[in-house]
């Protein structure tokens, strides 16, 4: 979307630099990621940098408006309610397709969560791509206030809101296994947080420790949590010395209510120029006939789990519980990324933190997602090159 650049880098690119650009994120822990790195950053222009900061603070006025908590507190009742709710989330992804509207380019939300993303391991990889394309030292993967003098210092507060790093723990389901886990080597080294599975995790009357690498029982003062509850209640094999529903003397740095109120939730009340038509399957007054142009999705799910792309009735009619499942317009991902051989299309996600204390987010930086698929999404992708995770740059 900025030509001068996709030109630059696409004379510049071969697939030695991509080799040696995977070799470079391979070295940091001995090991590459599981999920695949796209090739090459997207370029973005400042007139769609605008929109989307445009459509994100749209957004986020809705989650600060009167009356969201009471809106959203039945979200709650279909999962798991845990105290000492923070009074804002600590962190918003908000997803973008790139779209093309009357021929307007458009980003057009396809999803909000109120959750961590790979915010440590984004950070890297912009200098990942420097090191292989040093122009790129023109650009700038950050927002307007934000650099790499104060990414870090920035995450750090959020996540650790005064804490010494050693009492503030990333808290996952079986880390080690987890398709992310690379973005938990990351925080751990920069910002000296131990990562910590949920079965580790040390339960004293309303206390809790971890044990550290010499055996030491250390109190968790602060929870960085990246435990997705889907996950969580599908795991009867787990043994657990504490319930995340129980009152406990511990923070949280993204507290799990904030899953379920920023989420698909929302999206039937989200109303403007950036939202898509959305309808609460409990709400829906009749079946549409053009289906094709409808995607069904359930509310609560991580990386695409459960989405229904190709619709018919009897997906509708299948549906028990229809107060945790949508029925979203599709909407038409513009091929706006020239690949050496075609176009391909782009989801982008911003990302924000919101320190405790503040009052407003943050936007930070963000991640992208390349499709030569039908959809954005691994399924979709299988055996392309120029698809994966990759991130956006902007003018500086």
């Amino acid at each position: 979307m900025i030509k001068k650049y996709r030109d630059r880098f696409n004379e510049a690119f071969s697939i030695e630099k991509y080799k040696a650009f995977q070799e470079d994120v391979t070295a940091d822990f001995d090991y590459l990621p599981t999920f695949r790195m796209a090739e090459s950053p997207f370029f973005i222009n400042r007139e769609f940098k605008q929109k989307l900061v445009q459509a994100t603070e749209a957004v986020i006025e809705f989650v600060k408006a009167p009356g969201f908590l009471e809106l959203t507190d039945k979200s709650l009742d279909f999962g798991n309610r845990v105290p000492n709710e923070n009074p804002h989330p600590n962190f918003l992804a908000v997803d973008f397709g790139v779209c093309e509207e009357e021929g307007e380019l458009l980003p057009k939300l396809i999803e909000v969560q109120g959750f961590p993303s790979i915010f440590n391991f984004q950070y890297n990889l912009f200098e990942k791509f420097k090191n292989q394309y040093p122009f790129l030292s023109e650009l700038t993967p950050y927002f307007d206030g934000i650099d790499q003098s104060n990414y870090l210092p920035i995450l750090r507060d959020t996540i650790c809101n005064g804490h010494p790093e050693e009492n503030v723990i990333l808290l996952e389901i079986e880390p080690e296994k987890q398709n992310t886990k690379i973005d938990f080597y990351y925080c751990q080294r920069d910002l000296g947080i131990p990562v910590i599975c949920v079965t580790e995790v040390i339960k004293e009357g309303k206390k809790l420790f971890y044990k550290d690498k010499t055996g030491q029982s250390i109190p968790i003062k602060r929870i960085y949590n990246r435990v997705i509850f889907d996950e969580l209640d599908l795991r009867k094999d787990l043994n657990l010395q504490f319930d995340f529903r129980e009152e406990l003397e511990v923070e949280w740095a993204g507290h799990p209510n904030w899953f379920f109120r920023i989420s698909k939730f929302i999206l039937p009340y989200l109303k403007g120029p950036y939202f898509i038509e959305t309808t609460l399957l409990s709400e829906l007054k009749s079946i549409p006939k053009d289906l094709e142009n409808y995607v069904l999705k359930p509310l609560f799910s991580f990386s695409g789990s459960g989405v229904v792309y190709h619709v018919k009735e009897s997906d509708i009619e299948a549906v028990r519980e229809k107060d945790l499942y949508i029925l979203q317009k599709k909407v038409h991902y513009s091929p706006v990324l020239q690949a050496p051989d075609g176009k391909v299309k782009a989801e982008v996600r911003i990302l924000a933190v919101w320190p405790d204390g503040r009052d407003n987010p943050i936007l930070m930086g963000n991640l992208v997602r390349l499709s030569r698929g039908e959809m954005i999404g691994v399924k979709f992708n299988k055996d392309k090159d120029w698809v994966g995770g990759t991130l956006g740059l902007f003018e500086k």
